[in-house]
């Protein structure tokens, strides 16, 4: 089955977990007016069984389309943060990709929802959401990550059952 490609908005993203951009953002001047804070972006929820957020670099290399999907993971534990670091050149070449599943034990590709971000946007992933790892076009990409670190697992993988397909984009 190919993936439907949707773009990424605070709306329909909800169920999976919250856009993390700039606009729209509670804002205001600090720093004697040199700096704009964009306050509040997303809720960080690792707190779970000891845990503690934790702030990593993920450098991700571009995936070939059409890509097909084999697994996808989630944390029950624990959010997710992704968020882009640098601006691109140009929105299209810095576009990535966000998959995410449905609730349960199993996974179909009718399952799966795929996203398109505008190369600026990052995610918050709710607990337990399963979500494939990052989904980069064209170009190396390093993430910002604000995830749980502390004791216990708080990593779940499971194979997606039937051909999930990520088609070629028309760019």
């Amino acid at each position: 089955m190919e993936l439907t490609i949707n773009p990424l908005t605070a709306e329909t993203f909800a169920p999976f977990g919250e856009v993390i951009e700039l606009e729209n953002a509670k804002q205001f001047p600090i720093n004697e007016g040199l700096t704009t804070r964009f306050h509040d972006l997303c809720t960080i929820d690792t707190l779970d069984q000891g845990g503690k957020p934790i702030v990593n670099v993920f450098r991700t290399n571009p995936i070939t389309l059409p890509h097909r999907i084999q697994k996808m993971e989630r944390h029950p534990l624990g959010s997710q943060s992704f968020i882009p670091m640098g601006n691109g050149d140009t929105v299209d070449n810095a576009a990535f990709l966000v998959l995410v599943g449905n609730p349960g034990d199993s996974l179909t590709p009718e399952d799966l929802t795929l996203f398109i971000t505008n190369g600026r946007q990052g995610v918050n992933l709710h607990k337990n959401t399963w979500h494939h790892f990052q989904l980069v076009l064209d170009e190396q990409r390093d993430f910002l990550v604000i995830d749980r670190g502390g004791p216990r697992e708080n990593l779940e993988e499971i194979a997606v059952s039937g051909e999930a397909i990520i088609p070629s984009l028309d760019r």
